[in-house]
């Protein structure tokens, strides 16, 4: 059996380790470390490279932003940034027509700007916005597909987990692929927004469970508003951690590593004048930066010695000849690859996919001429589809989880999140078509 062969049995061995529930670093190092050992015949050169790997692949002062983003966000999550971010939404969008929902989509954009994880997200607004949107006439169902939906705006609009994984596994610069998720982020939740109000005037019966008293509920303007300098006070915090981190980092003042440790810092001061951090949360918070960050540093190690795996075998160059030989342009090279990742979103968790993708598809994207950044963005992208596909869709199953409500199944989430689905498919067409999409701000 040639190389060339081993290589894409490895693959399929990996994919069916996964399947089968071996965790992904695991099956990553196993897979890496057989596939070494079988094609240079040699054990010693196999612990030789995992060695080396797992010295070389996170010393860098760069993945530092890897906990301190983390940090950030579980700090933002227990200061109640979020629920205040949706109550003041809620208070100037309450007479637009599905002003609940379309508030939803603006507290989910701006809290993803400040944590990057979606399943944070998910959580968070599950517990503020389903209840206020059911007692307002919403269907339970609708609403916890509206948050599950906004919620993978926190993989796309930086800082996000997921480019910071993508932009290492790449070897692109990760201040760069914040700088290209911004406007397809923006048209992301823009698209939400046109296609909530789209579908409460067309079909209000899947949105609302009575229209009619919605609609004068809306109108009704006896209900008591908020005052200003409350709602000042609700924005201020998130706000000067948008501009204190995004600010600092696309302004080129703070490199991604610094932006995430003031972001950190500033989330810390927020969590300790508003008393939401005692000394039991804080050590939960510590416990749980430190649990996430040392699951995403040891999938990194797992993913370059997988990549150096795939180098010895061949296979990115392989299939790059395969590719342009087949003549497949780059258009038709980006088509095949995004049907692929958005299949395997339907039966892998989102990192898993980079993981095994990115160090086979990156090299051939390069080649071709694409934009790694772009290639980067449309990536994040289809995953980002996974989210919300079935069986596995996480983002449904969280927001399912956190809600617990008996009468609303996971099946009746799914569906409310199709329109979602087909925004991000809209996006992910129009930004795989125009590059400069992603490429605007570079």
């Amino acid at each position: 059996m040639t190389t060339l062969a081993i290589g894409f049995v490895l693959i399929a061995v990996l994919v069916g380790l996964v399947l089968l529930g071996i965790q992904i670093a695991y099956a990553l190092f196993a897979v890496a470390f057989i596939g070494i050992w079988v094609i240079r015949d040699n054990m010693d050169l196999a612990f030789k490279m995992l060695e080396l790997t797992a010295y070389s692949g996170i010393a860098d002062y760069l993945f530092a932003t890897i906990p301190l983003f983390v940090l950030m966000g579980l700090l933002v999550s227990v200061s109640n940034v979020g629920r205040d971010t949706f109550e003041v939404a809620e208070e100037l969008l309450r007479r637009m027509i599905c002003g609940l929902g379309v508030a939803t989509v603006a507290a989910n954009t701006i809290f993803a700007a400040v944590t990057g994880v979606s399943i944070a997200s998910a959580a968070v607004f599950t517990r503020v916005a389903v209840p206020e949107m059911t007692r307002h006439g919403y269907r339970p169902a609708f609403s916890a597909g509206t948050v599950a939906g906004s919620s993978v705006l926190g993989m796309l609009i930086p800082p996000s987990l997921l480019l910071i994984i993508y932009g290492v596994l790449a070897e692109v610069s990760i201040g760069g692929m914040f700088l290209a998720g911004i406007l397809p982020g923006l048209m992301l939740a823009g698209g939400f927004v046109a296609m909530l109000i789209g579908v409460t005037i067309l079909f209000p019966r899947f949105v609302l469970t009575d229209p009619t008293a919605t609609k004068a509920r809306r109108q009704d303007i006896d209900v008591e508003k908020m005052p200003p300098y409350i709602m000042l006070g609700k924005l201020v915090p998130i706000i000067l951690l948008v501009v204190l981190v995004l600010g600092g980092l696309y302004t080129g003042y703070f490199t991604p590593t610094e932006a995430g440790g003031i972001g950190a810092f500033g989330a810390l001061i927020v969590a300790l004048l508003r008393k939401s951090l005692d000394r039991r949360r804080l050590w939960e918070v510590m416990k749980q930066t430190a649990i996430i960050s040392v699951s995403i540093l040891l999938l990194l190690i797992a993913a370059s010695f997988y990549s150096r795996m795939l180098s010895i075998a061949g296979l990115p160059n392989a299939i790059a000849g395969l590719v342009q030989g087949s003549g497949f342009g780059p258009m038709g090279f980006l088509f095949l690859y995004t049907v692929i990742i958005l299949l395997m979103g339907m039966i892998l968790d989102s990192t898993s996919i980079l993981l095994i993708m990115v160090p086979i598809a990156a090299p051939i994207a390069q080649g071709m001429g694409i934009d790694l950044s772009h290639f980067g963005i449309i990536t994040v992208l289809a995953v980002e589809i996974g989210l919300l596909t079935p069986p596995f869709g996480i983002s449904v199953f969280t927001v399912h989880n956190t809600l617990n409500d008996p009468n609303v199944s996971v099946e009746q989430i799914f569906a409310a999140t199709l329109p979602f689905v087909g925004v991000m498919l809209i996006v992910l067409l129009l930004v795989s078509v125009f590059p400069i999409i992603a490429t605007a701000f570079l």
